[in-house]
């Protein structure tokens, strides 16, 4: 029998592993090899025993009655009859020893003011700001719609609404009044919180305007509660709408500082968080209360190795599901320390990041490949400024890192010391799914590495036949799912499980497995391209430019071509301080034909000093296509930087093939 044609052919030839360093791995919860190995064959074998375990060790109401329920599977529900409430075991559960006076949330400003809130502090600030919310109509099932400053505020009105069984959907605080409108009008969301204004790159954001012009058109909308983000003066004019609007530090007083943790069903929604497709309606991803859970929960504590005396910081925003994951519900679970910032890298200065681990004396570190790479682009001189011997942990998470800009992470900020956590995963998928468990696992720069408890994952063909490199599959349900797209089932059904005839969850992904059992996340299958009958993933493309030690970032699409079939546009960013020119091109042409081979070498390579980002910083191929193809844009309304596009379309114009 033939075997099946691979989804993707492989170019990458990565031999350097990193195993645990020992002193690490004698202090971690998952200490071995073999240890990660008996646990996770446990967690496959009889994977509703393993999460029975695990959801025990949490705090609930009621037990439940049916761990999984696959009856009207791709609807998969755990924990059925469950009764708990997340806030509650964030908060409440530590409030009864030492933890009760231990810093859960250390925040920085942009601007360089700081608030320290023990566990004690934050459960009596949720508490109050439940109450407001109670006060203002806010019942158990009412969706809120909140669009903040990365403020602890914002942590605490997550919470809150967790805690009175109102389901959150946050809204990244940069995105248009066009993507609020959309959002709220899809869910009919019936309140908003939002503050007055926030920092951005020493620039003030208003905010509360924004959120005026985005529900304009929503008449859903009752009340919209305002947080002032510095309540001794106001950073930007607001207009209160009478009967509507209403501000926080006035409505907060006199509420009372205690709010008892509503009921919630296992199965309640806790959240909808909406992603961006490439076009068309933004999807509401759905997640419920116990399952989401207890995965956030286990993720956290074996994944970084959560520790007592661990400064824990991950540098995303809580309006990306990693904000939920692992700034809040995660680590708050574990009674973790963690670090909240408002701001960005490089502000004022390159060093931003380095000054606060320093600072902080952050332990664990959790950031993205796009954030390491424009660090890398400034250059070393900056976290050389910098006392970064704090770190036993480093993070990666958003997409797929280069090898390169692995090994100077690994390098420059871990001193080589500190374990790197690639993790892969998704909004959809609740938490991560294969990571290294820093301990236990060897890694290899770019690999994401090993499944988590309970994640059996599979590289398939088309055809649902094993392969080496293919599509990214997930064969059985875990916790942390999605429970679907809000109200739209069908969708749901259509986009992760119609393909292999719904038996297995379809990422979109493309993956291949090598000889060790260790997964290479490719990029999205639909960033193929198809050179010369050769179907290769942009990600591996990208990372043999990332190789030369002038580059710091690629992107590479694929244009219609009618000899090749498709032909390769790269475009690629330089570090500070090297030379962009023909020189540089013909270097880089010799490195594509030596580590690929000639059918690689790109028709146009186009360097730009950045490219178009999300405001979650991965890299919008779709819309170097549209340049790379000379057609209209398409949706740009979560771009971090439009302008970025324009100079692009114009550069592109003007650069010989």
């Amino acid at each position: 029998m033939t075997a099946p044609a691979s989804q993707f052919e492989t170019v990458s030839q990565e031999n350097r592993v990193f195993p645990p360093p020992a002193a690490f791995a004698r202090q971690a919860h998952i200490k071995s090899l073999e240890q990660y190995r008996e646990m996770y064959a446990r967690s496959i074998a009889d994977p509703e025993k393993f999460w029975a375990d695990v959801a025990g060790e949490l705090h609930w109401i009621q037990k439940w009655h049916t761990v999984l329920n696959s009856k009207n599977a791709p609807f998969y529900k755990w924990f059925e009859g469950g009764v708990t409430n997340l806030c509650y075991n964030c908060l409440d559960r530590h409030l009864h020893g030492a933890t009760r006076n231990k810093a859960a949330i250390i925040f920085e400003g942009e601007q360089g003011d700081q608030r320290v809130l023990t566990y004690a502090d934050l459960h009596r600030e949720v508490c109050l700001f439940a109450n407001v919310l109670k006060s203002l109509g806010v019942k158990k099932g009412d969706i809120v719609m909140l669009y903040m400053a990365m403020v602890p505020e914002l942590a605490i009105a997550v919470l809150a609404c967790a805690r009175i069984g109102a389901p959150h959907s946050v809204i990244f605080g940069g995105f248009s009044s066009e993507s609020i409108k959309d959002r709220v009008n899809d869910c009919q969301a019936k309140f908003v919180i939002t503050s007055d204004a926030g920092y951005r790159r020493g620039k003030v954001l208003p905010l509360k305007h924004t959120v005026d012009e985005g529900i304009a058109e929503c008449p859903s909308i009752q009340k919209v509660l305002v947080v002032a983000r510095e309540p001794q003066k106001q950073l930007h004019p607001v207009t209160m709408k009478e009967g509507r609007d209403v501000w926080y530090h006035e409505a907060v007083v006199g509420q009372s500082r205690h709010c008892e943790a509503a009921r919630q069903d296992a199965e309640d929604l806790l959240f909808i968080l909406y992603t961006s497709g490439s076009t068309g309606k933004p999807k509401g991803i759905m997640h419920t209360t116990g399952g989401y859970m207890t995965f956030a929960y286990l993720t956290a504590k074996y994944i970084f190795d959560l520790k007592p005396e661990d400064v824990y910081w991950c540098t995303a925003d809580i309006g990306w599901v990693t904000g939920h994951s692992y700034i809040l519900y995660g680590p708050l679970q574990n009674a973790a320390t963690v670090v909240m910032f408002e701001g960005v890298p490089n502000w004022p200065e390159n060093d931003r990041f380095w000054q606060i681990v320093e600072k902080y004396g952050v332990t664990v570190f959790y950031t993205a490949p796009t954030a390491i790479r424009a660090c890398m682009k400034w250059g070393d001189v900056w976290p050389q400024k910098h006392d970064l011997s704090s770190l036993r942990l480093l993070g990666s998470v958003g997409e797929p890192i280069n090898p390169e800009a692995w090994m100077w992470y690994h390098n420059v900020i871990g001193g080589g010391r500190c374990p790197i956590v690639d993790t892969w995963w998704q909004t959809e998928t609740g938490g991560i799914m294969i990571t290294p468990l820093p301990g236990a696992i060897a890694t290899k720069p770019g690999s994401a590495t090993v499944p988590f408890f309970g994640i059996e994952p599979a590289v398939l063909s088309d055809d649902g036949q094993d392969v080496r490199a293919g599509i990214l599959a997930i064969k059985k349900p875990w916790p942390g799912m999605m429970r679907g797209i809000w109200g739209d089932p069908g969708r749901f059904k259509t986009t992760y499980f119609a393909k292999w005839s719904g038996k297995y969850y379809f990422p979109g992904d493309g993956a291949r497995k090598d000889d060790d059992g260790n997964y290479w996340i490719l990029g999205r299958v639909d960033d193929v391209v198809n050179v010369s009958a050769h179907r290769i993933g942009t990600a591996e493309l990208e990372s043999v430019y990332v190789e030369h030690p002038s580059v710091a970032e690629s992107a590479v699409v694929g244009i219609p071509h009618e000899l090749k079939g498709q032909a390769l546009i790269s475009f690629v960013t330089v570090k500070q301080g090297k030379e962009a020119g023909p020189d540089l091109i013909r270097e880089l042409n010799d490195l594509v034909a030596k580590k690929i081979g000639k059918f690689a070498l790109p028709e146009k390579i186009i360097f730009s000093a950045d490219l178009p980002k999300t405001r979650s910083g991965k890299i919008m191929r779709r819309l170097l296509r549209d340049i790379a193809e000379g057609r209209a844009l398409g949706n740009v309304t979560t771009l971090a930087d439009p302008s970025v596009i324009e100079a692009l379309k114009e550069k592109y114009s003007t650069t010989e093939s």
